[in-house]
């Protein structure tokens, strides 16, 4: 069987660092810091005071009041980035057989915020349940790629892989999948997050997963670095439209990259934890290089997953050196998260994104707030610091790793004709 190629056509993001793609990739490039204080609720009784919110939000500049009623957060944020990227794209569904679009949309954990409200309120009211008519579709993860059908009637394969902080990831491989096997011909593909919540905040920090840091929040984040002490959650939202090149050149689509392999695995090692040696994380980039039929040394660029966890970071580092180890000096990183926090189920989306953007501009987004890299760490490692560089990238390798052991690894190419 001919497998078809599949090349990306459209983006759209949310982010804590911009509200369109073309503000994220500025920042991005820039090295601009998302992090601050938290605005949405008191947080001065929480171990960590800070996060990556999205700036200046108001669900009115994009939905009437109704509509906003009925959707949580995190399917804003999703719908929101979904439109852009439909624009961009330049679709007109009136002109394509919707019968073969679909939506591979993830969120790791759906509507916490109205899960958290409906519950607290229910307390709060001597446990009358009077509970808003919307709480279940607003709290589902899969509700998200539904609305999307819902809204531009698109008929083909519709699901939401759920595998925690991969998800969207695994959103974009199986689009890519789906595509390539010519089951169909466009994917909206992606995830969202809000999870910047009291009960997010309350259990991250009984996980001791979250950095404290909340003198220095700025530059909380720090892959890499020695003096790193956990994560930073970030929200918003990533889209982008994944569509058979055949189909892109009937409709003379402008082409970012083309997907060419998606490694998946299992790090079967601990529910939080990664793998000491970084076993699943080299398991999925070996089987995404290998599916692209390439060599290792053929990666030019690698967008890390580095959550800026002590353990996390270098597990993931010993499986680059693992891989990669007869290229290590020609490989450059960089861990977007620095600046962006860590979305969750939506930071595999925008980092493929930023990823789709470097392959496309043959540019790097540094890596921010890492002072003093991590004695553990080859020193020939090329980590971005600081400032962005200027690199020919013909492949790139973006990373996504998840609790539960689930691993995710895209490889994009530069569009050739």
């Amino acid at each position: 069987m001919q497998m078809k190629r599949v090349v990306i056509t459209g983006l759209g993001a949310i982010t804590p660092i911009g509200k369109n793609t073309k503000e994220y990739w500025k920042n991005l490039l820039n090295g601009v810091s998302g992090a601050n204080k938290i605005t949405r609720f008191d947080a001065s009784k929480f171990k960590t005071q800070f996060a990556c919110e999205i700036k200046d939000y108001n669900p009115l500049d994009y939905f009437d009041r109704k509509e906003a009623r009925k959707l949580d957060r995190f399917s804003q944020y999703g719908l929101i980035a979904t439109e852009e990227a439909i624009k961009d794209a330049k679709l007109d569904f009136s002109k394509l057989d919707t019968n073969r679009i679909g939506v591979i949309f993830s969120s790791g954990i759906g509507g916490f915020e109205t899960f958290e409200k409906e519950v607290i309120d229910y307390t709060k009211n001597n446990f009358n349940p009077r509970f808003n008519p919307f709480f279940i579709t607003k709290i589902i993860s899969n509700g998200l790629s539904g609305l999307i059908s819902i809204n531009h009637g698109l008929h083909g394969i519709n699901y939401c892989p759920v595998t925690a902080c991969a998800s969207s990831t695994q959103s974009i491989i199986q689009a890519f999948n789906y595509i390539r096997l010519g089951k169909a011909d466009i994917i909206v593909s992606g995830g969202s997050e809000a999870p910047i919540t009291e009960t997010s905040i309350g259990g991250f920090n009984a996980m001791k997963a979250m950095s404290t840091n909340n003198e220095n929040y700025s530059s909380a984040s720090r892959p890499f670095d020695t003096n790193r002490d956990g994560f930073v959650v970030g929200e918003g939202a990533g889209a982008l439209i994944i569509e058979s090149l055949e189909s892109a050149i009937k409709r003379d689509a402008k082409i970012y990259a083309e997907i060419v392999g998606g490694g998946e695995s299992s790090d079967a090692y601990h529910i939080t934890g990664t793998h000491p040696e970084g076993l699943g994380a080299y398991l999925a980039m070996k089987s995404g290089i290998q599916e692209a039929n390439i060599k290792p040394e053929k990666i030019d660029y690698l967008n890390a997953h580095a959550t800026s966890t002590g353990l996390g970071d270098l597990s993931e580092i010993k499986a680059i050196e693992k891989l990669f180890a007869s290229s290590l000096d020609k490989l450059q990183i960089s861990a977007s998260k620095s600046m962006t926090g860590h979305l969750l189920g939506g930071t595999g989306a925008i980092e493929a994104i930023s990823t789709c953007l470097s392959v496309n501009t043959d540019f790097i987004p540094p890596t921010i707030n890492t002072n003093k890299v991590d004695e553990n760490i080859p020193k020939e490692l090329n980590l971005s610091l600081n400032e962005k560089s200027s690199k020919v990238i013909n492949y790139a390798l973006s990373n996504s790793f998840g609790f539960g052991g689930h691993c995710a690894a895209l490889i994009l190419k530069k569009y050739v004709g």
